[in-house]
């Protein structure tokens, strides 16, 4: 608050403001126990906020705080042996809020539509399911395994780190429009080339 109300870099400070009200997340949730993590999100968003969109993407995507804000830290890969299913939570948002939306905007954000006059979804649920994949595996740096890796006072202010074991093997299925380089991510990609991947894709739809 104090950086806020009197630092010299008054820009900065309300740029990272409308940020923080784009990129949410709230100590109302499990955060409220993480005050160090909370603060050092809103510095992210504060050394971000002249940079470039598709940089920000990725450091709110791999932070803790998000990780934890929408269930991204510890997802795991599909295991229909458990009735275990990827968390669709991060996937769902980064597209809905975060993003695009939910319909194809023209350059001048009016709503497109199709020859009956309805709007165009964006997506639909084989794409969430896709990204909510490609989001598997990431947890807590430093651990030895996906299974080993908690919170410390120390990793609570890094990016997530990727556990392969954890990561799902499936071809992803992404976001589909004119000039996309990849709609489907091949099976058994590295978890952050899935990532950065599937981040360019979102980057690159015309409606951001």
């Amino acid at each position: 608050f104090q950086s806020s109300l009197e630092g010299r870099d008054q820009l900065r400070q309300r740029m990272a403001f409308a940020l923080s009200e784009i990129w949410v997340v709230s100590e109302v949730s499990a955060l409220s126990e993480f005050p160090q993590a909370l603060a050092w999100y809103y510095d992210l968003l504060a050394d971000n906020a002249f940079g470039n969109y598709r940089e920000l993407m990725e450091r709110v995507t791999l932070s803790p705080q998000m990780g934890i804000y929408l269930s991204m830290l510890g997802n795991e890969k599909p295991d229909a042996a458990r009735n275990i299913r990827p968390d669709e939570n991060y996937a769902r948002e980064l597209m809905q809020l975060l993003t695009i939306g939910l319909v194809e905007l023209n350059t001048d954000g009016t709503v497109k539509t199709e020859a009956q006059g309805q709007p165009i979804p964006t997506y639909d649920q084989s794409v969430i399911e896709g990204f909510a994949n490609v989001f598997t595996g990431w947890n807590y740096s430093g651990a030895a395994s996906f299974a080993q890796a908690r919170r410390t006072l120390a990793n609570q202010v890094l990016p997530m780190q990727a556990y392969p074991e954890q990561h799902s093997p499936l071809a992803k299925k992404l976001l589909q429009y004119p000039g996309v380089a990849k709609p489907t991510l091949a099976a058994g990609q590295a978890p952050q080339q899935d990532l950065a991947d599937a981040l360019d894709n979102i980057f690159n739809h015309p409606n951001v």
